[in-house]
């Protein structure tokens, strides 16, 4: 529990030096996530329920070479692409915004080290230090958010057409 208490802390300390930035870039981190987590779980639960019920529903038709049987068999691989690729572009944008918010970080800590230049003069380091903080540690979350979306965004693109190839291969048109 203590271990809980600190760990919070510490996230607060670090939310507190990178601004009010760093809230819209762990909600976005979230969504991110979220979304991830939930498309990984369609592949692995629902999808193979789904590509069953279409591999069935296939190999019950009598016709199976006909001009309307091969294009009942595109609809139905059409209707499972629609439902694999559900939510990947908003998580490759997610991804891509990441950095565009940290940068958003980046201008509100410049803009908070002219004021105190403005107000204390350049005299006071330790004023322009954390104003600077300010301005670099949101640039950083973003990019490192960004990074972890990017990789496992890529690999769920990779799997997802994989899939679909193999609901393809498993619908024979003869």
């Amino acid at each position: 529990m203590v271990y809980l208490v600190e760990l919070w802390e510490s996230i607060r300390d670090f939310l507190g030096t990178g601004g009010d930035v760093l809230y819209v870039v762990m909600g976005a981190l979230f969504l991110m996530w979220v979304l991830m987590i939930e498309r990984y779980w369609f592949l692995t639960g629902v999808f193979p329920k789904l590509k069953k019920q279409i591999i069935s529903d296939w190999d019950a038709r009598k016709d199976t070479t006909s001009w309307y049987a091969h294009k009942i068999r595109d609809a139905w691989i059409s209707e499972a692409n629609e439902k694999l690729n559900a939510r990947i572009l908003l998580i490759k944008t997610c991804v891509a915004i990441c950095p565009l918010i940290g940068l958003l970080g980046t201008v509100t800590g410049m803009i908070a080290v002219f004021e105190i230049m403005a107000v204390q003069g350049t005299g006071n380091p330790r004023l322009m230090a954390s104003g600077i903080s300010m301005a670099t540690i949101p640039t950083m979350a973003g990019m490192v958010a960004a990074l972890s979306g990017m990789f496992f965004a890529s690999r769920l693109e990779a799997r997802v057409r994989r899939a679909k190839e193999r609901l393809i291969d498993s619908l024979p048109h003869h």
